[in-house]
Parts: C-alpha cells; structure tokens; sequence
C-alpha cells in the first residue's frame, strides 16, 4: 500500500525499515512522551514484524506506514489507521516522528493523507486521535489537521512512573467533506 503526498510517501514496511527507525526510536527526546525507556534491535525488529504482518492480513484493518521523504526515500516515522476489526467504521490515528523533522508539517502532512484515506478509501464514519496532554506538538498537529477536541481524561495513562492525563479529538465524516468542500471554495 502507498500513499503519496506533496513531500511524503506513505507505504507499508519492509524489513530494511528496522534501522532508521531504531535510531529515531532510540533518542531521548522522542522517548520523552513514549512508554519505552529505551529501544534496542530486537524490540524495532518485533515492531516493524508486527507492521509487516498488519499489512498482510486479509481483510486488512491495520493500515501502519512508513513516512518516508520523497525527495530522497529517506525514513522519518510512521503513521497509521487501526480499526477494531475489518467491517469498523471507526479508527484510531497516530503518528510518530523522527524528532530532527520535527517542525516542518510532516506530521500535519501524513495525518490529512491518513483523513483522506479513511474517509474516502475505507468508508469510515469516525476516526479519532489521543495524545498526552503535555504533548502540545501533537495536540497542534490534530488541532491543524481539523479534529475536534472532545476531552481530557485526567491520569488516564500510567506511564514512567507516573499518570498522564490524556487529550482526544475525533472527526467524523461529514465534518471531513466540510473542510475539503471548503477548501476547494478557497482555491
């Protein structure tokens, strides 16, 4: 599976993925706001296996991507729709980068192509997005991308030793073909 953005191409992983993605896994800054306190060979291994085989089921109902760079098929995170089961009308959203692409709409950038897929490919009616509440990038990326704030769920996440309290936002179908029947309004 592809996806292909103005910067980005979004594609199903492949075993060679484990190493860019131990290293950006691996800094301190991305761990920050993960429950891992560090990442070695074989846990990135086991992840990019588990990808591998979402992307093998039939009928699929884990879509995790790679986010590579179109300019040069360089590796930055990945992204990716999760639905409970094949026949959902709902899915989760996430997304992880690489913290040197930090910044420059790469997130907001892969989060829409994930939308648009969801929405127009997969036919579903909801999809939602969770993050922890200090993580005010992430926040800003859903916020950007159009979903709506739905809540906070105080200490709702133990991780590291502590709780977190955890941010959700959702989108729904209709408020999807309002932002692009609102988009082609402006061009």
């Amino acid at each position: 599976m592809i996806l292909t953005t103005e910067r980005l191409i979004l594609r199903d992983f492949d075993e060679r993925d484990w190493k860019p993605t131990l290293e950006y896994q691996s800094d301190p800054e991305f761990l920050r706001f993960n429950p891992w306190h560090e990442r070695t060979e074989l846990d990135v291994h086991s992840l990019i296996r588990m990808f591998i085989n979402w992307g093998r089921e039939r009928p699929r109902k884990k879509y995790q991507l790679a986010i590579v760079l179109r300019k040069n098929n360089q590796l930055i995170g990945n992204c990716g729709l999760r639905m409970s089961h094949a026949q959902a009308d709902m899915a989760d959203l996430g997304y992880e980068l690489d913290r040197h692409y930090w910044g420059y709409g790469y997130a907001t950038e892969a989060s829409r192509a994930l939308l648009a897929f969801g929405f127009e490919q997969l036919q579903l009616h909801r999809i939602w997005a969770y993050c922890l509440s200090e993580n005010v990038a992430s926040a800003h990326v859903l916020e950007k991308i159009g979903m709506r704030y739905e809540g906070s769920q105080l200490e709702s996440e133990w991780m590291k030793g502590r709780w977190w309290d955890t941010m959700f936002y959702a989108m729904l179908e209709r408020e999807w073909q309002n932002l692009r029947r609102q988009s082609y309004e402006r061009r």
